[in-house]
């Protein structure tokens, strides 16, 4: 599952995805094509976990992130941007809403809604002149051989077309399981998720007026937004221990990195959730669909776990932080016992039982 990060030039996208995976960019041509790295997803249950039971091994699950080239007039008139961004599971925008007359802008000033809306016009832009194309060809198609599923299709084009023009995401439309079958396999942007991480300065990380300013708008097109600073970020990685990141993030009163509230709603995005695999060996933090069941949540840490499922051992995090052990968990009856039609909550801690 991969995220592209996309952004217009000198937006911070860069140095967030650096921070984000560790990989540093010095290569300059890398700005003309994608840039793969992988990310640990940032949970404090997780750290809280390895705290409780100082594992041997520790492991954190990963987000595959993608940085994509910049969107400026060169890579949007070639088009190639929006195949590369087609290829993504879900997008994350990075508007720019910091002020530095040292950091250019493209469109000579800083305005965060003007650049979020003129980026989203161009994501639907793309949809609906792939949609136009999709319709010229099957029209003729139809007038010479009478295929029905080239008209339900053709149908369905232009029902998507009629929703484009309106610019709207077609993630906003409703499509029925055959309907998503037909397009499966095209290059449509807009039906994927979004997250906006709007960059501020320092000062304006609390300011919840500039999320305010984008929330109708995000509102209305299905999309997840939250406040970041690339630069405060990029502060708080070269901190060594995590006992100044914490004194760092207490004196400018944040509870929490905005880069784990990002993995969180890029986890969001993709329809995933966490569950844990915990004891004295390792601490594991595993991802699986929303909704999914316990032997396929198990089939995620081996296939063998999933072949031969008997059933689930599960306890709650929140419960075992409130009474402090397994040992109390039992005690108070909140160790609970799942079969195979158990459907995994997000924050659960597994033990699965099998036989093969």
């Amino acid at each position: 599952m991969k995220v592209g990060i996309i952004g217009l030039p000198q937006t911070g996208k860069k140095t967030l995805f650096q921070i984000l995976t560790g990989n540093e960019i010095t290569d300059p041509a890398k700005a003309f094509n994608p840039v793969p790295g992988t990310a640990d997803i940032l949970d404090s249950r997780f750290d809280r976990l390895v705290e409780m039971y100082a594992p041997k091994k520790e492991t954190k699950a990963r987000l595959d992130l993608v940085l994509l080239p910049k969107m400026e007039a060169e890579t949007i008139s070639k088009g190639d941007i929006f195949k590369e961004i087609s290829d993504m599971d879900a997008i994350c925008h990075v508007v720019r809403a910091f002020e530095d007359e040292a950091v250019y802008h493209a469109e000579g000033s800083v305005d965060a809604l003007r650049d979020f809306d003129m980026v989203n016009s161009e994501l639907v832009m793309h949809d609906q002149i792939f949609v136009e194309k999709r319709i010229e060809r099957l029209s003729a198609m139809v007038k010479k051989i009478k295929d029905e599923d080239q008209k339900k299709e053709l149908v369905l084009m232009e029902k998507m077309l009629a929703h484009l023009e309106q610019e709207l995401p077609l993630r906003l439309l409703e499509l029925s399981e055959d309907e998503e079958k037909l397009i499966r396999s095209y290059p449509f942007i807009t039906l994927k998720k979004l997250v906006v991480a709007v960059n501020v300065g320092e000062d304006d990380l609390g300011n919840t007026d500039i999320l305010d300013a984008f929330k109708d708008s995000c509102d209305a097109l299905a999309i997840e937004a939250m406040l970041v600073s690339a630069k405060v970020e990029a502060e708080i990685a070269m901190l060594d221990s995590a006992e100044e990141k914490q004194e760092f993030l207490e004196d400018l009163g944040i509870t929490s990195t905005a880069l784990e509230t990002l993995t969180a709603l890029c986890l969001k995005s993709l329809n995933l959730i966490s569950f844990f695999t915990v004891g004295e060996d390792e601490v594991r933090q595993w991802l699986v669909r929303k909704e999914a069941k316990a032997p396929t949540a198990a089939g995620v840490i081996h296939s063998d776990l999933e072949r031969g499922f008997i059933r689930a051992e599960v306890f709650k995090y929140d419960e075992l932080m409130e009474l402090g052990s397994e040992a109390e968990l039992k005690k108070n009856g909140k160790f609970y016992v799942e079969g195979k039609d158990y459907v995994v909550q997000d924050g659960d801690i597994l033990n699965i039982r099998f036989s093969v």
